[in-house]
């Protein structure tokens, strides 16, 4: 199925990440959104290439998009403040290791988080 041309679009740029907010229009002419994830990969060669992963969000479901994405970024800045914490973000960030085997020390509270998850790409869904 061929994308329509978009009928307005904002972009994101967030370092190697770009997010692409369109909206398009259905065959009953309708909109819907399309939020586009872009992400630059280096290849060991110099060239680099983009992966994309896309969502389709339509209208019947904006309310309740809009108040979850609301709840979960709320609790995230209220958990968490707004402050980058992690190793990739700041150049300082220290990790604990045991002194034994040089392994991170991992807290009952680290394996809650998303960081520590097995990393899902949308392709292998």
């Amino acid at each position: 199925m061929m994308e329509k041309e978009e009928i307005f679009s904002k972009v994101l740029r967030a370092g190697r990440r770009t997010y692409f907010f369109d909206v398009r229009a259905t065959k009953a002419e309708d909109y819907y959104l399309t939020i586009t994830e872009s992400k630059k990969f280096t290849n060991d060669d110099g060239s680099f290439h983009y992966k994309k992963h896309k969502i389709y969000i339509y209208k019947e479901d904006f309310a309740e998009f809009k108040d979850i994405l609301a709840e979960m970024t709320d609790y995230i800045i209220n958990e968490k403040g707004d402050e980058v914490i992690s190793e990739r973000h700041q150049k300082d960030f220290k990790k604990e290791y045991d002194t034994e085997d040089e392994s991170p020390k991992v807290s009952g509270a680290d394996l809650k988080s998303p960081e520590n998850f097995t990393d899902i790409e949308f392709d292998d869904i």
